[in-house]
């Protein structure tokens, strides 16, 4: 049985740890490389469930209030602490990224409005354009 995410947490004491290994499970395959943790995974275990919970609530900071039983500048406090432990995220398309176009590709595929070697054949002119462009 594998480690939970706590009990790794708990291992670690909070140093930072790369993952060398990956198994798909259900397909008995290994992965090996350096992989890194998304930044959400190096936050610790108690303020990830904090995040967790705030997602769960739909970002209302009065029924975290409720949840947690502390105030409002508390859940503020602590939201704050997370963010600024966490990098700054662009949600904005850079315009030279047709991240748009691939979305929507990526969209048809899930739908099944295309077979997934015609999402590669449309998506692979915009990958080598851009690896030239590297």
């Amino acid at each position: 049985m594998p480690l939970d995410w706590d009990a790794l947490t708990r291992l670690t004491s909070g140093s930072l740890f790369e993952i060398e290994r990956i198994r798909l499970v259900d397909r008995d395959i290994a992965i090996e490389g350096r992989f890194a943790l998304p930044p959400l995974a190096t936050l610790p275990a108690e303020d990830q469930v904090f995040v967790a919970a705030f997602v769960r609530a739909h970002g209302s900071i009065k029924q975290m209030e409720e949840l947690f039983g502390v105030s409002y500048p508390t859940i503020k406090n602590r939201l704050n602490r997370i963010a600024a432990a966490l990098p700054f995220v662009d949600v904005q398309p850079q315009a030279s990224a047709p991240a748009s176009s691939v979305a929507a590709v990526l969209d048809r595929l899930e739908r099944g409005q295309v077979t997934a070697a015609e999402a590669i054949a449309e998506l692979a002119p915009r990958t080598r354009k851009e690896s030239r462009h590297e």
